[in-house]
């Protein structure tokens, strides 16, 4: 297979766990045979320096273009305004809604080797085994906001949460569809007892399953009481499907289970389409780490099981995104470890150490 793949290194960490996550995909090209083209463009902090644009036209031109596309993190304190006209985050929320990348994905498991790095009791991880699935281009990221002085002093703002009928329909299909190949049972969650959005939420989800989906057993849950099963029973959950912001809020608190921040991948998705390939854009959870940037020492795990669920979801290549998958777990059994993941008083990989170790897991 040839694909092109656009690197999109952006700010703080994410050079360098780009670079960790490329070097795989090479090792994966050069051992099952196929031919991948990269592609390096700019966007968030670095884009706004270069080009005064968090997304500049050239970058979205070659996104359009590719079969997938590869994300470090954006943002960072030289950029952190709050008044800045152009911020670094618009243009990851531009690219998402330019692009129609509208599910996002974020699988939760818990690898044995590192049971003891969360703060969660051993027992309450034991089968945790789920998937996230957040509504990506809608809700109160999107919808109209302000800010203004009030006539008596102060100040006024406000941030409109909107989602329409067709929104919550082909998000829920995603969480079905991916429920179906799982365990069947889908978590939906909202807060129906207050927002009129999430109301509307409800109702959507119960009629698209209940009409297109009779084998997946969905139930609703409020999201606090979600947050709090998370942390109390976390293997009682398959597949879970929410909105924009509270998906972006019990994915972080999801990431506990895992050990680290740095441990989870995502994929965004659009129309799944008809050719051979689906266009996707594929990150780590977690954000610039800009302490942490040029040391060496950031974890490149959560970047390169993304580059696993790239060739799953838009390459169509299972058995490559499962050898990478299993190169990961092998090198974590190895102990070969950031300095997240390690046991006090053990000796830390670097960033390259560990991608040198999942490379040499592949056979490369």
């Amino acid at each position: 297979m040839h694909a092109t793949i656009v690197l999109l290194a952006g700010d703080g960490i994410g050079p360098e766990i780009v670079a960790e996550a490329t070097r795989v995909l090479r090792a994966i090209g050069t051992t099952w045979g196929h031919t991948f083209s990269f592609e390096e463009a700019l966007i968030g902090g670095s884009a706004i320096d270069a080009t005064g644009e968090a997304l500049p036209g050239d970058t979205l031109a070659r996104c359009r273009r590719a079969d997938a596309i590869l994300l470090g993190a954006v943002g960072g304190p030289r950029w952190d305004n709050p008044n800045a006209t152009v911020r670094p985050e618009m243009g990851l929320l531009a690219i998402r809604k330019e692009l129609g990348l509208f599910a996002n994905i974020r699988p939760v498991t818990v690898q044995p080797s590192l049971v003891d790095s969360s703060p969660l009791k051993a027992e309450r991880l034991r089968g945790v085994d789920l998937v996230i699935v957040r509504e990506l281009t809608g809700g109160i990221y999107f919808g109209e906001q302000g800010r203004g002085p009030l006539p008596g002093g102060g100040e006024r703002a406000f941030d409109t949460c909107v989602y329409t009928t067709a929104e919550v329909e082909r998000v829920v299909r995603v969480a079905a569809l991916l429920a179906r190949r799982r365990q069947r049972r889908l978590t939906s969650v909202d807060k129906a007892n207050v927002l009129t959005t999430s109301r509307l939420w409800r109702s959507v989800a119960t009629r698209v399953v209940h009409d297109e989906f009779p084998d997946i057993t969905l139930n609703h849950i409020l999201v606090d009481a979600c947050a709090m099963h998370l942390m109390r029973s976390p293997a009682d959950f398959d597949v879970i499907v929410t909105e924009n912001m509270f998906g972006d809020i019990l994915t972080d608190e999801a990431s506990m289970l895992a050990g680290s921040l740095g441990m989870l991948p995502s994929a965004s998705l659009g129309d799944a389409g008809s050719g051979p390939t689906r266009m996707g854009l594929y990150e780590p959870i977690h954000g610039s780490a800009p302490d942490l940037a040029g040391r060496g020492v950031a974890n490149p795990f959560g970047t390169i099981l993304s580059a696993a669920m790239l060739l799953r979801h838009s390459l169509q290549l299972e058995a490559e995104a499962l050898a990478v998958e299993e190169a990961v777990s092998e090198t974590i059994d190895d102990g070969i470890l950031t300095a997240d993941l390690v046991e006090p008083g053990a000796r830390a990989a670097t960033t390259h150490e560990v991608g040198e170790a999942v490379v040499a897991a592949l056979g490369g």
